[in-house]
């Protein structure tokens, strides 16, 4: 919301109170007041973080990576420019979780300018939802077009097993809070964006063709985000596979609504560190996750550098 509307809203508010009206009257204006500064908290803190990161870097990005748990050493592969720790960010969300180290990297895959996120921050850490998406819209408006998620995530399809990649080709968001709820922010987007192909097809062919020639498997299926931070239970992976879930976890869904309301191209990989509760024929741990996400991260690398430089 522009400042000037602010601005009205309040002089509005005055006025009626300056009319005898008494003071617990104005308690009814009190939500849509404070929807209205929310909306305005949301926008300036993004432009406060993108002026942030201007301050240190001019680098414009073509595609966005964000690089799930066991995966951030995918970092390395990048030709660097410069890294921003998240902490130099002011007001940016900061993650705090064991194997997220928590900086933007700026650099090449290849040829191709990439921002990639080493740690993302999720909703389970005590975040708004606002600001576990703050960093998505961040490198939209630092330049990126192109959204490239990963993930760790349990698996439920049949014939699973850990270690294994799924093309994430579409997704359930109805267990984590929509980021767009509340008043629009029509800087970023129109009201009801439409989410009948959140995930882009001509980059799905890519992913599948560089799969195919380097011999790596990659299964398909549908990705649901849980809230987290506590396993799913068995019977709510009984729930998701009636639902047609083919793997879950803790974060991704929301970030993919984020960028497709900017209109961003968007992909995913989920690796499949563990097989979900109910599943699994022992007790499901992060540590696993991360372990998994270790050992499948060479061909990941291999397979995240061979799409990047077919994206653009």
């Amino acid at each position: 919301m522009r400042q000037d509307k602010i601005c009205a809203g309040a002089t509005n508010l005055n006025r009626r109170a300056k009319s005898d009206i008494r003071f617990t009257c104005l308690c009814e204006y009190a939500p849509v007041w404070r929807m209205i500064m929310t909306e305005n908290e949301i926008y300036e803190k993004l432009m406060n973080c993108l002026a942030c990161i201007r301050k240190k870097t001019d680098f414009m990005p073509k595609v966005a990576l964000v690089l799930g748990s066991g995966l951030g050493n995918y970092g390395e592969k990048i030709r660097l420019e410069t890294a921003i720790p998240y902490q130099e960010i002011e007001g940016f969300p900061v993650s705090t979780v064991a194997g997220h180290k928590g900086q933007f990297l700026f650099g090449y895959v290849g040829a191709v300018p990439v921002v990639c996120m080493q740690g993302r921050v999720h909703y389970y850490e005590g975040y708004d939802i606002s600001d576990v998406v703050l960093p998505i819209r961040l490198m939209k408006l630092m330049g990126a077009k192109i959204l490239f998620l990963t993930n760790a995530s349990g698996g439920l399809q049949d014939g699973m097993a850990a270690g294994d990649f799924m093309l994430i080709r579409d997704h359930i968001s109805c267990f984590a809070p929509n980021p767009l709820i509340g008043k629009n922010i029509d800087e970023l987007g129109e009201r009801f964006p439409d989410m009948t192909e959140v995930y882009d097809h001509e980059l799905a062919r890519l992913i599948r063709k560089n799969a195919s020639s380097r011999g790596i498997l990659l299964k398909e299926g549908v990705y649901a985000q849980l809230t987290g931070p506590s396993f799913e239970s068995p019977a709510e992976i009984m729930m998701l596979k009636q639902l047609g879930v083919d793997a879950v976890g803790m974060s991704t869904v929301v970030e993919a609504i984020a960028a497709k309301h900017m209109g961003m191209r968007i992909c995913g990989i989920s690796c499949i560190c563990n097989l979900a509760a109910g599943i699994s024929k022992h007790p499901l741990s992060h540590e696993e996750v991360q372990a998994a996400g270790k050992a499948a991260a060479p061909l990941f690398e291999t397979l995240v550098s061979a799409c990047v430089e077919d994206f653009v």
